[in-house]
């Protein structure tokens, strides 16, 4: 049996092959689908096995996969065209036999109905026609999604929204990576759909709050109609479809569909999911220049 990465020199790939590294998992056991051979180098050179294939070329994903394999599906970045690279990556799996496809879509899955929900609603939707053994990873926001833009929230002194008063329940990237790696080294997975998200919901409020105590700068939430968010976002150089998606997420969390607290992230790891703070701390660090 191998475990097989796709996407894997993206942030979540590397983290789940590093955690399956640190967790014992053989290095020649494991396999990383990448477009780019040189970017995935540093996996090589431990002794991951590299196999070339691109989301957007069905034909190089013949060898992606073998049979017995179980195979992670990280969702493609190229929003609007992910329903015909998914669908092309399970196509593979099912012509390889794999054991297992675990894919990470997002919270609530065929119950959210905002607009970044709709490809993974069809991929998950895929999965489940293909008649592959499956394993659905729903997961909710990454609290890096925030915490990666401290720059301009620093700057001008605003967290800028247009949620109201909507709560997210994020977690760190990494733990979102522990949950693939339990359910890809363990047993009693398959046909499973977990709801993964952090143990703690909190608001733009309480985010604002929080980056201001830790930095110790005057930092407010500024909540705006969704019209002048997306003025703002496009702006700031944000492509406008990008923008409309990004603001269509936040009325999401108005209404809040990304608030929810299932506990599966934390039963799956095993431990409490990363608080928001700790993530803002990093983050806030990250920032700070080295003397």
């Amino acid at each position: 049996m191998g475990i097989v990465v796709t996407g894997a020199t993206g942030h979540l790939g590397r983290l789940v092959i590093e955690q399956l590294l640190a967790g014992g998992t053989p290095a020649r056991d494991i396999a990383a689908v990448v477009r780019n051979k040189e970017k995935a180098a540093g996996l090589a050179e431990r002794g991951v096995e590299l196999r070339i294939a691109d989301y957007s070329a069905p034909e190089s994903l013949a060898g992606a996969f073998a049979a017995g394999d179980r195979v992670l599906l990280i969702s493609g970045s190229e929003v609007g065209r992910r329903v015909p690279q998914h669908t092309a990556v399970v196509a593979a799996a099912k012509a390889a036999g794999v054991a297992q496809l675990a894919y990470t879509g997002v919270l609530g899955g065929p119950e959210a109905d905002f607009r970044l929900a709709a490809e993974h609603k069809a991929t998950e939707q895929a999965i489940l026609d293909s008649g592959l053994p499956y394993t659905f990873l729903r997961n909710g926001w990454y609290s890096e999604n925030y915490t990666e833009h401290l720059t301009p929230v620093l700057e001008h002194g605003a967290v800028v929204a247009s949620a109201g008063a909507g709560r997210v329940a994020s977690a760190a990237r990494a733990d979102y990576a522990a949950a693939a790696v339990a359910v890809l080294t363990g047993e009693g997975h398959l046909g499973r759909a977990y709801e993964l998200s952090g143990d703690t919901a909190w608001s733009f409020a309480e985010y604002a709050a929080e980056v201001a105590r830790q930095s110790g700068k005057d930092i407010v939430h500024r909540d705006v109609p969704a019209e002048a968010h997306l003025e703002i976002l496009t702006g700031a150089g944000v492509p406008q479809e990008f923008a409309a998606i990004l603001v269509d997420v936040d009325q999401a969390i108005e209404r809040g569909l990304l608030a929810g607290t299932s506990g599966d992230l934390a039963r799956l790891t095993g431990r409490p999911t990363t608080p928001l703070a700790r993530t803002v701390a990093e983050a806030l660090e990250a920032l700070t220049p080295v003397s």
